[in-house]
């Protein structure tokens, strides 16, 4: 799923970026890497990138000073939200060829998964 501006292009950039909209704080690069599927080298460039587009932000961690947080910036909440605008479109869309009683089983089907999901 593309970013409407182009400019953040990309499946684990565009994780990263719901990782931290759907955060209730900011996380570590660690914690969103671990978050998003990928290592701490791959998380930081992906950070870096998010940086340097406007999208993301480093912080300070309170809890130690040797740390950094990342944030999302306004723009990567636009963005953000933007993705899952797009999602839900394109949900509607898929679902609007599906019967009443074929959306009630899927709605069944999609809990009865979440209830055995092993994480």
């Amino acid at each position: 799923m593309a970013d409407p501006s182009g400019r953040m292009a990309g499946p684990a950039r565009m994780r990263m970026l719901e990782a931290l909209a759907a955060a209730s704080a900011p996380l570590s690069v660690s914690a969103l890497g671990e978050a998003i599927g990928v290592d701490q080298p791959r998380a930081s460039r992906l950070v870096q990138q998010g940086v340097e587009r406007g999208f993301v932000r480093r912080e300070a961690d309170p809890d130690d000073a040797r740390r950094t947080r990342i944030a999302l910036t306004d723009e990567g909440r636009r963005i953000a939200r933007g993705m899952r605008g797009e999602r839900r479109e394109m949900l509607t869309g898929a679902l609007a060829a599906f019967t009443d009683e074929e959306r009630t089983e899927l709605a069944r089907l999609l809990n009865k998964l979440a209830d055995n999901w092993q994480r």
